[in-house]
This record gives C-alpha cells, sequence and structure tokens, in this order.
C-alpha cells in the first residue's frame, strides 16, 4: 500500500486536534471546503471512515481516533528530523586539532591565519594535549605527535624532524670568535629538566671533555628556555622550529646544528580509516608547511655571515 501524501495528513491531524473542519482550515491556510476534501481523499485512500458528522461539526471514528495520535506524533518526529538536518546545514566544517603547547605555540598557532583565510567555511577547535588518547572517543581529527611511531589506535604521518640548534643571544655572545667547542667549553649552559641529557652527546661529539657538562640553569619548559637564551643567559639547545622568529629577527643566533639519535620526530596522528577530505586536505596542508624551508647550515651561514 503506498503511504498517503504529506498534506492529507497534515490536514487530518489538524482537523483532529480541533475536531472541527474550520479551525483547521484557519490553522493551514485553507479553505473549509479544502481541508474536507483533504481528509475526504484521506479515507478513499485507507477505505475507512475517520470523521462523522455530528450537528454541524465533525467527531473522530473509532478509526480516526486510533489513527489520529499517531500521525500527529510521527508528523512532529519529521518535522524534528527536518529542522535538527537543516541546523546542521547551516553550521561550518569543524576540524578539532591537538598538539603539544609551545608546538601549538610557536609552529601551529602563527600558521594558522593562513589556513583560515583559505577555509572560511571550516570552524577550527585547538587545544594542547601531548600525551597520546583516543582520537575517536576524544572526538579530535587530527593531533600532533612527539616522539616514536608509538600511538596505539592511530594513522601517524611523518611531519617533521626535531632539528635541534645551539643557540645564543647576540648580548651574550658579546661579539667574541672562537669555536663552538671553545664556546661551549667556557660558556654558560641552559637546561631542559624533561631533557637532561640533550647536552652530553652534542658535547661528546665536539670533544671527549664533558666533565661538569650537567651544570648551568635548568629550566621545566621550552618556552622558559627560548625567554632565558633571548634574555642573554646563556647558550642552549632548542628546536629551531621553536625558534623561528627570534633567528629571523636575530634575537638569537644559530651557532651549530646538534645531533640527534633519540629517532623521536614530529607526526601527525589521525583516525584511523578515516575517509574525511577535510582531514586529508589539511594534512596536505601541515606538511607543506614543512617543506622548503632554510637548513640550519643556511642559518648558520646567514649568522656568519
Amino acid at each position: 500500500m503506498t503511504l498517503p501524501s504529506l498534506s492529507l495528513l497534515r490536514c487530518f491531524d489538524a482537523a483532529a486536534r480541533y475536531e472541527s473542519y474550520a479551525d483547521a482550515a484557519e490553522e493551514l491556510g485553507l479553505s473549509v471546503g479544502g481541508v474536507s476534501r483533504q481528509v475526504k481523499a484521506l479515507e478513499v485512500h485507507l477505505g475507512v471512515n475517520l470523521f462523522r458528522r455530528e450537528g454541524r461539526g465533525v467527531r473522530l471514528t473509532t478509526a480516526g481516533e486510533a489513527l489520529a495520535p499517531r500521525v500527529h506524533e510521527d508528523l512532529e518526529r519529521l518535522s524534528l528530523t527536518v529542522e535538527a538536518a537543516k541546523a546542521l546545514g547551516s553550521l561550518p566544517k569543524m576540524l578539532s586539532i591537538t598538539a603539544p603547547s609551545t608546538f601549538s605555540e610557536r609552529w601551529l598557532v602563527p600558521r594558522l591565519k593562513q589556513y583560515r583565510d583559505a577555509h572560511k567555511d571550516v570552524a577550527l577547535v585547538v587545544k594542547t594535549r601531548a600525551e597520546p588518547f583516543d582520537l575517536v572517543t576524544e572526538k579530535v581529527d587530527v593531533a600532533i605527535h612527539f616522539g616514536a611511531m608509538d600511538w596505539p589506535g592511530a594513522q601517524l604521518t611523518p611531519l617533521c624532524p626535531e632539528n635541534l640548534t645551539l643557540v645564543a643571544a647576540p648580548s651574550f655572545l658579546d661579539g667574541q670568535g672562537g669555536t663552538v667547542p671553545e664556546i661551549v667549553s667556557h660558556r654558560h649552559r641552559l637546561h631542559l629538566t624533561t631533557r637532561p641529557h640533550m647536552w652530553e652527546g652534542f658535547v661528546a661529539s665536539l670533544s671527549k671533555q664533558t666533565k661538569g657538562i650537567q651544570e648551568g640553569t635548568y629550566f621545566d619548559e621550552f618556552n622558559l628556555l627560548i625567554a632565558a637564551a633571548t634574555a642573554g643567559m646563556g647558550l642552549a639547545i632548542i628546536p629551531s622550529y621553536m625558534i623561528e622568529k627570534e633567528i629571523a629577527t636575530g634575537a638569537l643566533r644559530v651557532l651549530a646544528s646538534v645531533p640527534d639519535d633519540s629517532n623521536r620526530s614530529y607526526y601527525i596522528a589521525t583516525q584511523p580509516a578515516t575517509g574525511s577530505k577535510l582531514v586529508s586536505d589539511f594534512i596536505i596542508w601541515l606538511k607543506g608547511q614543512v617543506s622548503g624551508k632554510y637548513t640550519i647550515d643556511q642559518m648558520i651561514s646567514s649568522d656568519n655571515g
């Protein structure tokens, strides 16, 4: 059996609620005769009488009383479904992103304006988070992960290496010459408490003498380490991507590239088997932000030139 049209059901619903063709007609913006014809058409379609004449009005029959509440509920559900679809259609596309705090502040966020300007229909939600978590449960589309390829349940795409660099403020160097080994051996060192051995491998690659290498000032965040280096407190080993602005403005000078044998890098973590074009396009954009950058050797040459 084919379903009756929506207009027939709406007329029946209004007439059943009022038990009046006139009141139903006023609600629907139809004539009384129009409502009567629609109800009659529904009765013919179903093969039962839904109303009976009673004086100058109408009353629901037993079949009509049984049908009326169900039709009303179905029309209400259909209305809610349509409104929900309309609301979703009016919302912008949303992209949820997480990344470690310093990475977000110093690399990701300064670039996001470019992405937003090119994708005005995309709403961005950016949060800071460093440790792996369940991307599906947390409803996160893209996460930046630093470490090894060790994020269970996520698809990992390489983004960039850390590119550790030895840097210092011009005021700290005070115009004095000397080779990098000489500078390192005689100058104050700044350390990161979460990576206390970062200096050891570098100094060992320059000289066999590593006595006193742990001496210096310690900070528990890269942001503090960068602030201390910029203020001229000493030498620091910092990923180049974190100090692009300081290098460009001359607030920090790059003295050397620092070898890193930790096998850690930056990755883009996404939900497994996601087919979202929005996510795949954002990954392409992210990777494009690290391609074609000047090398650390070029930075050193620029500083020395």
